[in-house]
């Protein structure tokens, strides 16, 4: 699946959900999917809180978590994320690392 198409799964989830009408408890503003990003991963340093290694099952169901958050945080902002990191990518190519 390409990044638009998982952006609009999870939009579908999140509109299935109801979270994306006036009168949900639950609004889906950028502050608070920001918010939400945020605490998500911290929940994947809690996997690596004790030791070097994490359960891969439960890691991998925190960093979807992640990866959804930071997909409507993108959409929610107008954001093209793939190019927003295809630029990154190129951007950081360019970086002399030795001298940060």
């Amino acid at each position: 699946m390409t990044i638009q198409e998982l952006t609009g799964e999870m939009n579908h989830f999140v509109e299935a959900m109801g979270w994306y009408r006036d009168d949900s408890p639950l609004p889906q503003t950028a502050r608070n999917i920001a918010i939400s990003l945020s605490l998500e991963a911290a929940e994947v340093l809690e996997h690596f809180q004790w030791g070097e290694q994490a359960d891969s099952g439960a890691l991998a169901e925190e960093l979807a978590d992640v990866a959804l958050y930071l997909l409507q945080l993108a959409y929610l902002t107008g954001i093209d994320l793939e190019q927003a990191i295809r630029d990154k990518l190129a951007f950081n190519y360019g970086r002399n690392w030795d001298s940060e």
